[in-house]
């Protein structure tokens, strides 16, 4: 009789089923809302990288002052949506477009059989001509009038909710932004020398 009249009670039903589902859908939340921020770092990231471009481009950017001043501006964007992020950012410039777009990397006379890398105590011919060899045939800068520039800013910063582990997410989130411009024509582009043949590092 007491057993069957337990069996039919379902006071306090409501309560085991919120303990049981609650959990679930809190994560379903934080998650939907780390990586709505995530979009929303993403957006903001692209938009400060292509004004950061665009003033990279200008006469007056050719300064390493002018370029650490816009650069902060963009991290300075981001750490206001993820405080403790770290921002790193690089400028490789080209020639032309088609250099830049084909990226290859300056000619090794290589030993037998090739790796298509500069080591070994090789050689490489020195096409920019700035003494070390570049696997893209890019050289590190903003360059000079008519160069062609690709920067890029690398941010790094923890989640919003520390949850990673549970949803097999890595602790920090990793993005990349890119843009490639040409700089204003406010003079004659520099050209390069004849190639030189130089040691590559030995390792």
């Amino acid at each position: 009789m007491m057993i069957a009249k337990f069996r039919s009670n379902e006071d306090g039903v409501s309560i085991v089923e919120f303990a049981i589902i609650a959990p679930v859908v809190i994560m379903m939340l934080l998650g939907t809302m780390d990586t709505g921020h995530s979009f929303f770092v993403r957006a903001t990231l692209d938009g400060a990288v292509q004004d950061a471009a665009r003033s990279s481009s200008l006469e007056g950017a050719t300064s390493l002052t002018q370029q650490e001043l816009i650069d902060e501006e963009v991290a300075s964007t981001i750490r206001e949506l993820a405080p403790d992020a770290t921002v790193k950012v690089s400028r490789r410039y080209f020639k032309t477009f088609s250099t830049a777009a084909l990226a290859r990397a300056e000619e090794v006379i290589e030993q037998s059989p090739g790796n298509l890398k500069c080591d070994r105590g090789e050689a490489f011919m020195d096409a920019n001509g700035n003494g070390v060899w570049d696997a893209d045939g890019g050289s590190d800068g903003q360059g000079g009038a008519r160069d062609i520039v690709i920067i890029t800013f690398k941010v790094s910063y923890p989640r919003l909710f520390p949850l990673a582990a549970m949803f097999g997410w890595p602790a920090n989130v990793e993005m990349e932004s890119n843009s490639i411009l040409a700089n204003q024509p406010y003079g004659d582009q520099t050209g390069y020398g004849k190639p030189v043949q130089v040691n590559c590092p030995s390792v």
